[in-house]
């Protein structure tokens, strides 16, 4: 299989939500399965169907993360510099038409978050960006149409 690149942070979080899955998720619905019994004929105790389809999504989950977790390569954006951009760096970009500045690091699929400013390593800003240097324009092609970014910070922590 392909390793997946994340950064430090981003294996630790999935590995944050593995624990929590294990240690409260788990015991919880065993819980509410054992309660939900209490209450006789399973068939139609909708607390039972509850907690067994809780209980699937969970080891659903948890298969998933060890997978991706199995599957990490841990890429340290501080051990990078330069001005070209590739996976770690964290972008200070200017939206040309409207002078807005916004900022973003480019990380692992698994670790995006876009209202934080974490953006997929395969998401076509990113797949513009990478390659590219400090004061270059670019063009991102999205479901809205084209629009230009300049470059005006990239770093590397």
């Amino acid at each position: 299989m392909e390793k997946l690149p994340m950064t430090k942070e981003g294996v630790i979080a999935l590995e944050a939500e593995q624990r929590h899955l294990k240690e409260k998720e788990r015991p919880a619905i065993i819980q509410a399965i054992a309660v939900a019994r209490e209450h006789g004929d399973l068939k139609e105790n909708a607390e039972y169907h509850a907690a067994r389809e809780r209980q699937s999504f969970v080891e659903g989950r948890l298969a998933e993360l060890k997978s991706i977790i199995s599957l990490a390569e841990i890429i340290d954006p501080s051990t990078f510099s330069g001005d070209v951009v590739r996976f770690g760096a964290t972008l200070e970009l200017a939206d040309e038409e409207t002078d807005a500045v916004s900022n973003y690091q480019i990380v692992g699929t698994h670790e995006a978050d876009i209202k934080n400013g974490r953006l997929s390593v395969t998401a076509p800003m990113a797949r513009a960006l990478i390659g590219k240097s400090l004061g270059d324009s670019v063009e991102v092609i999205s479901p809205g149409g084209a629009k230009f970014y300049e470059i005006i910070k990239v770093d590397y922590k």
